[in-house]
C-alpha cells in the first residue's frame, strides 16, 4: 500500500460529476454531485468543480496541504498522457479540454486522468471485488457499456495508451445502428440508452421500465433477452482475448441485474474448451455508488502500480 493518505476523487459522467475525499483505505470522508451539463462550457464547469472540491475538502476537515493529488475519472474518450477530454457524444463542448493543468495550478498537487472505468478497476482491484486476480476484467452495464482490463496490476492500454472499448464488441451483424458507424455493437443492444429505445417503440419510459415489465410484457421480455444475449456472446470474446482470472460486472444495470446477467455468463465460461475449467469467476462490484470517486482516488494512491502512457 502506498503512503498517501488523502486525495480527491472526481468522477464525470454525462449527466452528474461526483467529487469526494478519500483515504488510502478507500474511505470516503465527504462527497457531493452536480449536474455536469456540459453544454455550459467547460470553463463554467471546471468554476463549479473547483467549488466542490473545496467543499468536500472544508466538510471532511482536511486542508489542501494535506492532499497527495486529484485524480479524476471520466467517460472516455481521454487522453491520460495530456490530461485532455476527447468526449463530444456525452460531454459536448468538451472536446479537447485539458482538466489536469488547470486544476493542477489552483490546488497545487498532482493531478492524473483516466477514462472511468480504468479508474474503477483500479478502485475495485485495491478496495472491491477484485483483489487479488490477475487478469481482472471489469465490464460496467450502464447508460453506455464500457470496460477495463488490469493486467499485473496495470492498466491496459491500446495503440497509442488509449483505452479498449468493450461496448462496441460486435455481436450481431444484423443487429441495430451503433453512433460508431457499425451495426450490432454490444452497446447498441444491451446499454441503458438501447433498451430504452427498443421499449420506447412499445410505449414504455425508459430502460427501467422495461425491465419492471419483462415478467409479464413479452415485448419487454424480449428486448431483455436481446440484451442478456448479446451480454453472452460479448463475455466470449472477453473470455477468449483477455483469460481473466476474474470478471467483475458492475454499472447501474449490471449490478441491479446482477444474476440476470451473470448466470448466461458463467455459462460461456462453462462452454470454453481453451481456457481451463473453474479458471474465470464472474463477482459483482463492491464498491457501487462510490466506485467512480473512490477508483478515481486510487490513481493517486497506486500511481506507482499503474502503467504510464507508452
Amino acid at each position: 500500500m502506498s503512503q498517501v493518505k488523502r486525495a480527491i476523487g472526481i468522477d464525470i459522467g454525462g449527466t452528474k460529476t461526483a467529487v469526494a475525499a478519500v483515504d488510502a483505505t478507500g474511505h470516503v470522508h465527504a462527497s457531493t454531485r452536480f449536474e455536469t451539463s456540459s453544454k455550459r462550457g467547460f470553463s463554467t464547469c471546471l468554476t463549479e468543480m473547483n467549488e466542490h472540491i473545496q467543499r468536500v475538502l472544508k466538510e471532511a476537515k482536511w486542508n489542501v496541504e494535506e492532499l497527495s493529488g486529484i485524480g479524476i475519472g471520466c467517460a472516455g474518450p481521454v487522453n491520460p498522457a495530456r490530461g485532455t477530454i476527447h468526449n463530444p457524444f456525452t460531454l459536448p463542448g468538451w472536446d479537447n479540454a485539458d482538466i489536469v493543468t488547470p486544476l493542477k495550478q489552483a490546488f497545487r498537487v498532482p493531478a492524473r486522468l483516466e477514462n472511468d472505468a480504468d479508474a474503477a478497476i483500479v478502485g475495485e482491484s485495491e478496495f472491491g471485488a477484485g483483489a487479488s486476480a490477475n487478469p481482472l476484467v471489469l465490464v460496467t452495464l450502464g447508460t453506455g457499456i464500457g470496460g477495463a482490463v488490469l493486467m499485473n496490476g496495470t492498466i491496459y492500454r491500446g495503440v497509442n495508451g488509449d483505452h479498449p472499448e468493450f461496448g462496441h464488441i460486435l455481436v450481431e451483424h444484423a443487429g441495430p445502428e451503433c453512433y460508431c458507424g457499425t451495426r450490432g455493437c454490444w452497446e447498441s443492444i444491451a446499454s441503458g440508452a438501447a433498451i430504452g429505445q427498443a421499449g420506447g417503440s412499445f410505449g414504455f419510459a425508459d430502460s427501467r421500465a422495461v425491465f419492471a415489465a419483462a415478467p409479464k410484457d413479452p415485448n419487454a421480455a424480449e428486448i431483455i433477452q436481446a440484451a442478456v444475449d448479446a451480454t453472452a456472446k460479448a463475455t466470449w470474446t472477453l473470455l477468449h482475448t483477455f483469460l481473466p482470472q476474474r470478471i467483475i460486472l458492475g454499472g447501474g444495470i449490471g449490478e441491479q441485474h446482477f444474476e440476470l446477467f451473470a448466470r448466461p455468463m458463467r455459462q460461456q465460461i462453462s462452454r470454453t474448451t481453451q481456457i481451463p475449467k473453474g479458471a474465470t469467476a464472474i463477482f459483482k462490484a463492491q464498491l457501487g455508488n462510490a466506485a467512480g470517486v473512490v477508483g478515481a482516488a486510487s490513481l493517486i494512491f497506486q500511481s506507482s502500480n499503474v502503467s504510464e502512457n507508452p
